[in-house]
C-alpha cells in the first residue's frame, strides 16, 4: 500500500472518530499551533502529536526523580511526578471516553501539567515563589517549558487546547468544582483539572499509610471511609460519580454548555478530605524539618548562582532572559536528588536533616 494511501485512510477514520465525539467535544480541526505546521503526521492526530512530543522531552523524563510530597523518598512505592501523571492520565483517559470527549487531549495536557514543578514538589515552588520578584508557579513554568524552553529554546509549538489545558488545571484549598471556576475552559481542560485532584488524593492518602504520617485512628468518621477504601475503590467511587454527575457532556440531553462536575454529596466529601489532607498531610510535611531544610536547599541554590552566575552550565544561558530567570529556570529543571548533589558539593551537610524517618 501507498503511503498516501496510508495517510488518507487514517485521516478518514479520524475524520469519523471526530464526528461520533460528543457536540461538547473539542475538535481537532479547530486547533491551532502557534507556529502553523501545515503537514500532520500520517496515523497521529494533532492531539496525539501533542502527547508524543510531551513524552519525549527531557523535562518529563526528570519527572521519575521529581517529589510529590515527600521529598526524595527512599522507598520503592512513593509516588513521584512521573507516577503521578501517568495516573492523572488514567484517570483523566476513563472520564473523557465515557462522556464521549476528547481523550487524546486530555491525555496529551495530562501527561504535560506537571513539567514545571520544581525539585521538593511544592515546597520548591514556594522557596522560589518567595525569591522571585514576579513569584513562581508550576503550572506557569510548564507553559514556559513548552513554549520556550524544550529543544534548546524551540519549544513544543503545542495546540492551543493542550497548553491552555495545562495552564488551568491548578486549584486553590476548598471547593473547586464550581460553575465560575471553569469558565472558558474546554471540557477536557476541566477533566485534566479534576483528574489531577482525584489522582493526588488517592495516592497521597496511601503515602500518608504507608509511612505512618498520618494516624488513621483521628480522621474524622466523615470522611474515614476514603481511608479505607483501596486505592482502586476510592478512584473508581470519585470517577464513577463524575460520569453520572457530568452525563450531560455527552451531548444526549443537554442544550445548554455543560461543565464537569460531581454530585453535591461526593463534591462536599471531597472538599473535606481534600481540606484534611492540606491541614493533616501536605502543609506538616511542609513545615516539618524535611521540609523547611528543602526550602533551604532551594533558597541556597539560587544565592549561590546568584553570586557565581558562571557556574551555570552554557546551555542554560539565554540572551532574552535576565540573569534571575536564568537560574530559575535552572533550579526548576533539577530533580531532587541533582538538588541535594550540588548543594552538598558546596555546601556539605546542607541536607543532612532531609529524610524521614520511617519512609
Amino acid at each position: 500500500m501507498k503511503l498516501d494511501d496510508i495517510s488518507s485512510y487514517f485521516f478518514s477514520l479520524n475524520s469519523l472518530k471526530q464526528s461520533q465525539l460528543s457536540k461538547f467535544a473539542v475538535n481537532e480541526e479547530s486547533a491551532i499551533r502557534l507556529v502553523d505546521e501545515p503537514t500532520q503526521g500520517l496515523y497521529r492526530n494533532a492531539f496525539q502529536i501533542d502527547r508524543d512530543r510531551i513524552i519525549h522531552t527531557n523535562s518529563f523524563r526528570r519527572l521519575k526523580h521529581k517529589s510529590q510530597v515527600f521529598v526524595a523518598p527512599e522507598g520503592d512505592h512513593y509516588t513521584t511526578r512521573l507516577t503521578h501523571v501517568i495516573e492523572v492520565s488514567q484517570i483523566g483517559r476513563t472520564i473523557s471516553r465515557a462522556l464521549n470527549l476528547n481523550e487524546d487531549l486530555v491525555e496529551a495536557a495530562s501527561l504535560g501539567h506537571d513539567l514545571g514543578h520544581t525539585p521538593f514538589g511544592h515546597i520548591g515552588e514556594s522557596a522560589l515563589n518567595d525569591i522571585l520578584e514576579n513569584g513562581f508557579h508550576h503550572s506557569v513554568h510548564s507553559v514556559k517549558i513548552i513554549e520556550s524552553l524544550e529543544k534548546n529554546g524551540k519549544g513544543l509549538n503545542l495546540t492551543n487546547y493542550v497548553v491552555d489545558a495545562i495552564r488551568r488545571h491548578s486549584k486553590k484549598q476548598g471547593n473547586f468544582l464550581t460553575k465560575e471556576s471553569v469558565q472558558g475552559m474546554s471540557l477536557e481542560a476541566q477533566i485534566v483539572r479534576i483528574s489531577d485532584a482525584l489522582a493526588y488524593l488517592s495516592h497521597d492518602i496511601e503515602d500518608a499509610k504507608r509511612s505512618n504520617f498520618i494516624n488513621t485512628k483521628n480522621i474524622p468518621s466523615s470522611i474515614e471511609y476514603f481511608f479505607n477504601f483501596s486505592r482502586s475503590e476510592r478512584i473508581n467511587y470519585f470517577v464513577t460519580d463524575v460520569i453520572v454527575s457530568s452525563w450531560d457532556c455527552t451531548g444526549k440531553k443537554s442544550k445548554e454548555i455543560p461543565y464537569v462536575k460531581m454530585s453535591e454529596k461526593c463534591s462536599s466529601s471531597m472538599t473535606e478530605l481534600r481540606d484534611y489532607m492540606f491541614e493533616n498531610f501536605y502543609l506538616p510535611v511542609s513545615d516539618s524539618l524535611q521540609g523547611e531544610t528543602a526550602n533551604k536547599i532551594i533558597k541556597f541554590l539560587f544565592n549561590y548562582f546568584s553570586d557565581n552566575f558562571n557556574k551555570i552550565p552554557k546551555k542554560y544561558l539565554r540572551k532574552d532572559q535576565n540573569n534571575e530567570e536564568v537560574i530559575s529556570n535552572f533550579i526548576c529543571g533539577m530533580t531532587d536528588h541533582y538538588a541535594i548533589n550540588i548543594a552538598e558539593n558546596i555546601s556539605p551537610g546542607i541536607s543532612k536533616n532531609l529524610k524521614f524517618e520511617n519512609i
